[in-house]
Formats: C-alpha cells, sequence, structure tokens
C-alpha cells in the first residue's frame, strides 16, 4: 500500500476556512452574491497553487496569476498583469519587445496587500524610460534592492480591437543555465502551506481592502483624480463606489483626457472584482466609449439599459445593487485637477433619455456587435 505524505492537508483546512470566509461576507445579500462568492473562491485557489508552484526563485519568470478566470483588487479589465518574485541582492535582467498597447510599465514591491495595509511601492516607471531598437525591443537590468520582493508588470490596452501585446521575460544571471533542484517532500510541504497562507490571506484582504479607500466615501459620488496608492507617478485614479435602486441610474460625465494614452472606467463588484466584462459591457475605455460633441464622456451606471434600449456609454451592474466604481488615467503628460474629473448624479431610470446630452440608443443587434468584438478582444488579449 503506498504511504500518504498528508501534504495537502493544510491546503484543504484553508480552503474550507476560505470558504467560510466567502459564505459569511457581510455584504452577501442575495443568492447571485452567495454564488459569486464561490465563483470568485475558485479563482482565489488557483492563484494561490499558481503563485506557490509556478514560481521559483533561482529561475524566475512573470506568472500572469490575475485574468477573467482569476479576478482580484478590482482588476482592471484592460490590463494584463505580470508577477514575478525576487531575492534581495540578485540581479536580474528583464527583456521584452514592446507591443502597441497604451501603457507598459513596471513596478518593485517591497511587501504585498494584506487586510491591513497596502504594499510598499519601490520603483515605478513605464517604458518611455528604456532605450528600445528599432523593433520596440528593450533589455535592462536591476539588481533587487533590501526589501524587494516583487516585480509588477502591467500592459494596458486602450483600444481593444487593434493593440497588440507585446513579450517579456525575466532571468537570474547567476543561476541562468543551471538545472532546477530536485524534488524533495519539505519543499513541496512548504509550496502546500504558501499556497493555504495566500489562499486565505487574499480573500480576507480584498474583503478589508475596499474598506480603506472606495467605501470611506459617500456613495454615489466618485473622487477627484489624485495619484493611485502604490502606484506610478504618470498615473490618477477616481474611486467610488454606487448604491443604486433597481429603478435608478448614476450618470457619470468625465471630459475626455487628450493628453494621455489611456482613460477608462469601470465598474466591480462588493468582492472589490471585476464583473463579467466579456459577455457584459461593465467597462469602457475611452476607445471604446462616445465622446459627445462637448468633449464628454457621459457613463450610465444601471441595471437595465435606459428608455429600455441599449446606449454607447451603459454600464451593465449585472444584478448587483452595490458596487465599486473606479476610472483610471495612465502614461499622463500633465497632472489632473478637479475638472478633469468626474461628476456624477444619480436620477430616476427613466429620467435618462431626457435629461442625458445626447442619449443615442443602439439597437439590439449594434449592441450584440459591441459584445462579440468584446469577446473577441478577450480571448485574443488575455492569457490564462
Amino acid at each position: 500500500m503506498s504511504e500518504s505524505y498528508g501534504l495537502t492537508q493544510v491546503l484543504q483546512d484553508a480552503i474550507a476556512e476560505a470558504e467560510e470566509l466567502v459564505a459569511n461576507a457581510p455584504f452577501i445579500k442575495t443568492e447571485q452574491d452567495r454564488l459569486e462568492g464561490y465563483d470568485y473562491l475558485s479563482g482565489r485557489i488557483r492563484m494561490a497553487m499558481q503563485m506557490a508552484f509556478d514560481h521559483d526563485l533561482d529561475r524566475p519568470l512573470f506568472i500572469n496569476p490575475t485574468h477573467q478566470f482569476s479576478r482580484q483588487g478590482l482588476d482592471n479589465p484592460d490590463a494584463i498583469y505580470f508577477n514575478a518574485y525576487l531575492k534581495e541582492g540578485v540581479e536580474y535582467v528583464i527583456r521584452g519587445r514592446r507591443g502597441t498597447s497604451a501603457d507598459l510599465s513596471f513596478q518593485v514591491m517591497s511587501g504585498s496587500y494584506s487586510a491591513d495595509s497596502a504594499a510598499g511601492s519601490m520603483l515605478a516607471f513605464d517604458d518611455r524610460e528604456l532605450e528600445k531598437d528599432a523593433d520596440g525591443g528593450f533589455e535592462f537590468r536591476y539588481v533587487a534592492e533590501p526589501g524587494a520582493k516583487t516585480m509588477i508588470v502591467r500592459e494596458v490596452f486602450n483600444d481593444w480591437d487593434t493593440e497588440e501585446r507585446g513579450t517579456l521575460t525575466i532571468e537570474r544571471v547567476d543561476t541562468l543555465g543551471q538545472p532546477a533542484k530536485p524534488l524533495r517532500k519539505e519543499r513541496l510541504a512548504q509550496r502546500y502551506e504558501v499556497a493555504a497562507k495566500s489562499l486565505v490571506g487574499s480573500i480576507q484582504t480584498w474583503i478589508a481592502f475596499p474598506h480603506f479607500f472606495q467605501y470611506k466615501e459617500p456613495a454615489n459620488v466618485p473622487t477627484a483624480p489624485q495619484s493611485t496608492p502604490g502606484g506610478l507617478s504618470s498615473q490618477r485614479s477616481s474611486i467610488g463606489h454606487y448604491d443604486l435602486a433597481e429603478d435608478q441610474a448614476l450618470v457619470i460625465t468625465v471630459p475626455e483626457c487628450t493628453d494621455c494614452a489611456y482613460q477608462a472606467i469601470q465598474i466591480g463588484s462588493d468582492w472589490y472584482a471585476s464583473t463579467d466584462y466579456e459577455t457584459h459591457q461593465t467597462s469602457l475605455t475611452k476607445a471604446q466609449a462616445q465622446v459627445d460633441p462637448d468633449g464628454k464622456m457621459r457613463f450610465v451606471i444601471s441595471e437595465t439599459p435606459p428608455g429600455g434600449t441599449p446606449i454607447a456609454n451603459w454600464l451593465e451592474t449585472t444584478g448587483h445593487r452595490t458596487g465599486a466604481i473606479m476610472l483610471r488615467w495612465q502614461r499622463l503628460e500633465r497632472d489632473l485637477g478637479a475638472d478633469d474629473g468626474p461628476v456624477a448624479e444619480v436620477m430616476p431610470l427613466a429620467d435618462v433619455p431626457s435629461r442625458v446630452p445626447h442619449f443615442t440608443p443602439l439597437t439590439t443587434e449594434e449592441y450584440a456587435a459591441r459584445i462579440a468584438a468584446r469577446q473577441r478582444s478577450v480571448a485574443r488579449r488575455m492569457i490564462s
């Protein structure tokens, strides 16, 4: 009879603990909320296993832990995220080829987000600081400073239909070419323990985190543009949360910013995660949105389409009466002021057609074509 090492028990216990956290989340109001929690849990399990088992400090690589099947931290539907773990004092070579995305940024973090605090940023820049050859190729070296734990790369897309991904690798100078270490029971046990700790910690973190920022603000009043906590110097964001009855809409008006490569809005769930951005329109970039003749974009957040038919800038709440709001500006060429930010107004859903300027309904076929384009773009762009 074969012997069981019992290595997975710590993970089984963590999954059971995580299930209790999800099942008893304080914001659950409906059966849909609870079911989405279990779907969210599957993504957290997936991420915990991936980050624990796929990485090796001796053989680093960029891991894609956040995507349409593993959502966390109000993940940006327009971004591909890459994480690589670092070891202090070690020299790394990062190589790549710049694609045609709106923004490519690099950040070194001193820790990770937790239920008590945000991660610290030690270094942050975008590819404008890199020398590139005629094909967009680049290479730079980084020696991990004391306290450096993770390098995060974000590739952000403004036009889902036309912008293409680049390539990216990371390697350790001192271990390249060496074989991987053989498997050991102690090392496997450690990885299961890391996965278990990561799983429970991530759920605790993202239940608590929005209350540090988003939910300190009054409902339906997004903030003026501000520096993104732990973000890049060339980024600004506006945060908020909505609370709407079924017969209400939140109209957010914001000027199109021509001094940045990327501008967008998204709504998310109380799980502090993106909602379905493939088969529903829950986010829009300035390339996707309708810009009115006065240079402003007017977004309508509601459960059902205003006037009974979809419009270009409708953001679907997909059954969530409450949720998060985030507006982002990236690769800015100037700072933003209050006049660049959003103005929000709650109104009866029935009043939207008469009160929102340049109200332009879409046909059912036109809106279905928009959703089909989103599905194709996500399939082409995202990795999992």
